[in-house]
């Protein structure tokens, strides 16, 4: 597939503090791509560039084939943003929200209404057409959102946070309409802190962190590479790790202590967790490898120093 958006040493700074420091990547046509990374990773700088709304400090930035700017008029009417803050207009009721939304984008009236009963349906929110926002619950929020962000019949769909303060049946909802927006042939960029939330819905993903890309690739990949297959967590005083690790390294492919646990990274976790039963170590969890174990591992002891 072609790439939709290409960044090339990309660079975003307030004053002095750098956002943003010198990344590269392609995203391709409809792929869902996402930026992983804590608060201040420099996640939300990058798509608001990539939107158009943030100008570029430095380095290359192309949206469809043209340079990202925040005249680029062309680029905004081609893509819709499901924002991280839920910022509808309160005083208005459902249905209203999404029709003075179309407004911006020139829709007709008896286009915008068609539009607009499709995309309550889509999000199911039908019966919720005359209420005022107020009355809505977070989940409904955040769904009406999505429907605002699809109006325009956007190419590309930026979703910043979208899942953020919901519960899981709520959250699993918005996975998957945003998993069929990308089977419809939409092009996603997902921002998010979740895990889990990329590893539903991301082909490939970057992790940021302090406005730099960490590791690049497809979820299942990195996993693979950084971690195995299993992980065996030990909770265990830290005086204790010369006489584990004498026993329990060799057994694993990697290891580490982050806070109260020792981390055990392993392919096959059956030898180590034999071993682990021998010792009668009664604080351990044994279970598959994830892509927070990969997060953890390379951003969680900086973030703790």
């Amino acid at each position: 597939m072609s790439a939709i958006i290409i960044a090339d040493s990309l660079r975003k700074k307030y004053g002095d503090f750098t956002a943003v420091d010198g990344i590269s990547f392609a995203i391709a046509e409809g792929e869902c791509f996402g930026f992983l990374g804590p608060n201040g990773a420099g996640k939300t700088s990058t798509v608001r560039m990539i939107h158009c709304v943030s100008p570029v400090t430095s380095g290359t930035l192309t949206v469809q084939g043209l340079p990202a700017h925040v005249d680029n008029r062309v680029v905004k009417k081609q893509t819709g943003v499901i924002p991280q803050e839920i910022n509808l207009d309160n005083d208005l009721t459902v249905w209203e929200n999404l029709r003075v939304f179309a407004h911006f984008f020139d829709i007709p009236g008896s286009a915008a209404r068609r539009r607009i009963d499709e995309l309550l349906k889509f999000v199911e929110l039908e019966k919720k057409r005359a209420s005022k926002i107020a009355e809505l619950s977070t989940g409904m929020k955040r769904r009406l959102l999505i429907a605002r962000a699809l109006l325009n019949q956007p190419k590309l769909i930026i979703a910043d946070e979208p899942t953020t303060g919901l519960d899981p049946q709520a959250r699993h909802l918005i996975w998957q309409r945003l998993r069929q927006l990308k089977s419809q042939g939409a092009t996603l960029i997902l921002t998010t802190q979740y895990m889990e939330e990329a590893q539903q819905l991301c082909d490939r993903i970057v992790i940021m962190h302090q406005g730099r890309i960490l590791k690049a690739g497809a979820p299942a990949r990195l996993i693979a590479d950084e971690i195995g297959r299993e992980v065996t967590e030990i909770r265990a005083a830290a005086d204790q790790d010369e006489r584990l690790l004498a026993v329990l390294a060799p057994l694993a492919r990697g290891h580490e202590r982050v806070g109260d646990s020792l981390y055990f990274y392993c392919d096959d976790g059956r030898p180590l967790m034999k071993k682990v039963l021998e010792l009668d170590l009664p604080d351990t969890v044994h279970r598959p490898a994830s892509l927070e174990d990969v997060f953890l591992k390379l951003t969680g002891r900086s973030l703790i120093e």
